[in-house]
């Protein structure tokens, strides 16, 4: 058992458009009726924020038939520096592809190891931290050497680094139409993910 979420992330957003692109997003999604201004607590776990906004009338237009007794979670809006991770926990992506040179560094080296090699990820970690902390963070590329901001860099297993974040709580799968016309609605490239808390 468990309660599972969907999340759409702002790849692209900067720190100081972030609060608007959120309220920009909600009044959208009130317009079509999908969500209302009212929130909740209730059945909502984002580590980020403790209330998100209820369902509107329409929310089963974006989303798979459930059937008609279905009750979704609240939304919950993500504004700040996060990093998001998919799935179940915060495991560390398996690899990260560097923005300069596009050399793979493995992370996790499946099937032979199921952790992060400490010495490998310590460097990217410890750019994520500044870059929460601070808005600025780097890693090295061991292939090129080359030094690209953390967030350029793209991740296996469909971790995300981002400053604003939609989670689904409990709702049935989103619509491929849905994520799209959302995505062009942020205006920005984004990642989706599916989890369970």
């Amino acid at each position: 058992m468990g309660d599972f979420f969907e999340r759409i992330v702002d790849l692209e957003v900067a720190d100081a458009d972030a609060g608007a692109s959120a309220e920009r997003m909600v009044d959208w999604m009130v317009s079509r009726r999908w969500l209302l201004r009212e929130t909740s607590r209730e059945a909502m776990y984002s580590l980020q924020v403790d209330e998100g906004y209820v369902a509107g009338p329409d929310w089963a237009e974006i989303t798979q038939n459930w059937g008609e007794d279905w009750i979704p979670a609240p939304v919950a809006v993500i504004v700040g520096r996060n990093a998001h991770y998919a799935g179940q926990g915060d495991i560390e992506p398996a690899a990260a592809i560097c923005p300069h040179c596009a050399a793979t560094t493995v992370i996790i080296d499946y099937p032979q190891a199921w952790e992060a090699d400490p010495a490998v990820w310590q460097p990217f970690s410890d750019a994520i931290d500044a870059w929460i902390e601070s808005g600025e963070g780097s890693a090295t590329c061991a292939s090129c050497t080359t030094a690209s901001p953390i967030t350029t860099w793209r991740w296996a297993d469909d971790f995300a680094l981002g400053t604003l974040a939609f989670d689904f709580w409990g709702w049935p799968p989103l619509t491929d139409d849905f994520i799209t016309e959302f995505t062009a609605q942020l205006g920005h490239r984004t990642a989706h993910h599916t989890g369970k808390f």
